[in-house]
Protein backbone atom coordinates (compact mmCIF):
# COMPACT_ATOMS: atom_id res chain seq x y z
CA UNK A 1 0.00 0.00 0.00
CA UNK A 2 2.83 2.04 0.95
CA UNK A 3 4.32 1.40 -2.34
CA UNK A 4 1.46 2.41 -4.35
CA UNK A 5 0.33 5.56 -2.40
CA UNK A 6 4.13 6.75 -3.70
CA UNK A 7 3.77 5.88 -6.54
CA UNK A 8 0.62 7.69 -7.19
CA UNK A 9 1.57 10.46 -5.46
CA UNK A 10 4.61 10.82 -7.63
CA UNK A 11 2.28 10.34 -10.56
CA UNK A 12 0.13 13.04 -10.09
CA UNK A 13 3.45 15.68 -9.19
CA UNK A 14 4.51 14.55 -12.43
CA UNK A 15 1.54 15.13 -14.17
CA UNK A 16 1.48 18.38 -13.18
CA UNK A 17 5.11 19.44 -13.82
CA UNK A 18 5.95 17.37 -16.59
CA UNK A 19 3.79 18.71 -19.44
CA UNK A 20 2.53 22.04 -18.48
CA UNK A 21 3.96 25.26 -19.50
CA UNK A 22 6.17 26.93 -17.37
CA UNK A 23 2.66 29.48 -16.73
CA UNK A 24 1.23 26.45 -15.02
CA UNK A 25 4.22 24.68 -13.25
CA UNK A 26 3.43 25.37 -9.00
CA UNK A 27 6.05 28.07 -8.01
CA UNK A 28 8.06 25.65 -6.24
CA UNK A 29 8.45 23.31 -8.95
CA UNK A 30 11.18 25.29 -10.69
CA UNK A 31 13.12 25.55 -7.27
CA UNK A 32 13.38 21.27 -6.97
CA UNK A 33 16.85 20.07 -7.02
CA UNK A 34 17.38 18.13 -9.72
CA UNK A 35 15.66 20.87 -11.87
CA UNK A 36 18.32 22.92 -10.91
CA UNK A 37 21.03 20.05 -10.96
CA UNK A 38 20.58 19.51 -14.61
CA UNK A 39 21.33 22.83 -16.33
CA UNK A 40 23.86 22.51 -19.01
CA UNK A 41 27.32 23.70 -17.82
CA UNK A 42 28.28 26.27 -20.73
CA UNK A 43 26.05 27.85 -23.70
CA UNK A 44 27.87 27.97 -26.59
CA UNK A 45 26.43 29.90 -29.83
CA UNK A 46 24.26 27.95 -32.47
CA UNK A 47 27.25 27.89 -34.61
CA UNK A 48 29.64 25.82 -32.00
CA UNK A 49 26.57 23.37 -31.61
CA UNK A 50 26.92 20.52 -34.65
CA UNK A 51 24.21 19.84 -37.01
CA UNK A 52 24.43 15.97 -36.46
CA UNK A 53 24.00 16.61 -32.40
CA UNK A 54 20.77 18.94 -32.90
CA UNK A 55 19.54 16.68 -35.80
CA UNK A 56 19.89 13.46 -33.30
CA UNK A 57 18.50 15.70 -30.25
CA UNK A 58 15.62 16.94 -32.34
CA UNK A 59 14.98 12.96 -33.56
CA UNK A 60 14.91 11.94 -30.24
CA UNK A 61 12.59 14.77 -28.79
CA UNK A 62 10.29 14.16 -31.91
CA UNK A 63 10.05 9.95 -31.22
CA UNK A 64 9.21 10.80 -27.29
CA UNK A 65 7.09 12.75 -28.27
CA UNK A 66 4.50 10.65 -30.40
CA UNK A 67 5.32 7.50 -28.34
CA UNK A 68 3.79 9.77 -25.02
CA UNK A 69 0.65 11.35 -27.30
CA UNK A 70 0.45 7.56 -28.32
CA UNK A 71 -0.05 6.30 -25.32
CA UNK A 72 3.25 3.84 -25.22
CA UNK A 73 3.93 3.99 -21.79
CA UNK A 74 6.49 1.20 -22.46
CA UNK A 75 8.56 3.12 -25.76
CA UNK A 76 8.14 6.27 -23.25
CA UNK A 77 9.99 4.93 -19.95
CA UNK A 78 12.75 2.87 -22.57
CA UNK A 79 13.54 6.48 -23.66
CA UNK A 80 14.42 8.34 -20.48
CA UNK A 81 17.35 9.03 -19.21
CA UNK A 82 19.01 6.26 -16.33
CA UNK A 83 18.44 8.98 -13.74
CA UNK A 84 14.56 9.31 -14.72
CA UNK A 85 14.26 5.63 -14.58
CA UNK A 86 15.09 5.41 -10.93
CA UNK A 87 12.29 8.15 -10.39
CA UNK A 88 9.80 7.26 -12.68
CA UNK A 89 8.19 3.78 -12.85
CA UNK A 90 6.31 1.87 -15.74
CA UNK A 91 3.49 2.42 -13.88
CA UNK A 92 4.27 5.70 -13.17
CA UNK A 93 4.79 6.83 -17.54
CA UNK A 94 1.05 4.91 -18.12
CA UNK A 95 -0.33 7.27 -15.88
CA UNK A 96 1.49 9.86 -17.42
CA UNK A 97 0.76 9.09 -21.04
CA UNK A 98 -2.67 7.92 -20.42
CA UNK A 99 -4.05 11.52 -18.91
CA UNK A 100 -2.24 12.86 -21.99
CA UNK A 101 -4.45 10.91 -23.83
CA UNK A 102 -7.79 11.90 -21.65
CA UNK A 103 -6.76 15.71 -22.00
CA UNK A 104 -6.95 15.16 -25.76
CA UNK A 105 -10.72 13.40 -25.54
CA UNK A 106 -11.89 16.10 -23.18
CA UNK A 107 -11.02 18.99 -25.55
CA UNK A 108 -11.94 17.17 -28.51
CA UNK A 109 -8.83 16.63 -30.44
CA UNK A 110 -7.71 13.42 -31.68
CA UNK A 111 -4.96 14.06 -33.70
CA UNK A 112 -1.73 13.24 -33.80
CA UNK A 113 0.88 15.24 -31.79
CA UNK A 114 3.54 16.28 -34.15
CA UNK A 115 6.41 18.29 -33.05
CA UNK A 116 5.56 21.81 -35.11
CA UNK A 117 8.22 24.16 -33.24
CA UNK A 118 11.21 22.77 -32.07
CA UNK A 119 14.22 24.92 -31.04
CA UNK A 120 17.70 24.12 -28.83
CA UNK A 121 17.79 26.34 -26.39
CA UNK A 122 21.62 25.12 -24.79
CA UNK A 123 24.18 22.55 -25.55
CA UNK A 124 26.30 21.93 -22.57
CA UNK A 125 30.38 22.48 -23.61
CA UNK A 126 30.48 18.31 -23.25
CA UNK A 127 27.43 18.21 -25.49
CA UNK A 128 25.80 15.38 -23.68
CA UNK A 129 23.22 17.72 -21.78
CA UNK A 130 20.70 20.25 -23.74
CA UNK A 131 17.87 22.22 -22.64
CA UNK A 132 15.13 22.55 -25.95
CA UNK A 133 11.60 24.26 -25.96
CA UNK A 134 9.18 22.68 -28.63
CA UNK A 135 5.09 22.68 -29.08
CA UNK A 136 2.53 20.19 -30.45
CA UNK A 137 -0.16 22.71 -31.63
CA UNK A 138 -1.46 22.80 -28.06
CA UNK A 139 -0.02 25.50 -25.84
CA UNK A 140 -1.36 23.44 -23.21
CA UNK A 141 1.59 21.03 -23.99
CA UNK A 142 4.16 23.09 -25.07
CA UNK A 143 7.70 22.61 -23.78
CA UNK A 144 10.12 25.13 -22.63
CA UNK A 145 13.69 24.49 -21.31
CA UNK A 146 13.27 20.63 -21.08
CA UNK A 147 16.33 18.64 -19.96
CA UNK A 148 17.81 16.28 -22.35
CA UNK A 149 21.10 14.05 -21.21
CA UNK A 150 22.91 11.94 -24.26
CA UNK A 151 23.92 8.43 -22.42
CA UNK A 152 25.92 6.33 -24.41
CA UNK A 153 25.06 8.06 -27.76
CA UNK A 154 21.63 8.51 -27.82
CA UNK A 155 19.57 11.32 -26.41
CA UNK A 156 17.18 10.57 -23.84
CA UNK A 157 14.43 12.48 -21.87
CA UNK A 158 16.11 14.14 -18.26
CA UNK A 159 13.54 16.25 -16.91
CA UNK A 160 11.93 14.22 -14.20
Amino acid sequence: MRTRTTVLLFAAFFALTACTSDDDKPADADSAPSAAARQPSATPSRSATSAADTADLEAAVRAYTAAYFANDPDTTHGMLSARCQKVITRAGMAVLTERAEQTERAVGDAEPKDVQRFEVDEISTSGDEARVSYGVGMPKFDQKQEAWAREAGVWRYDDC
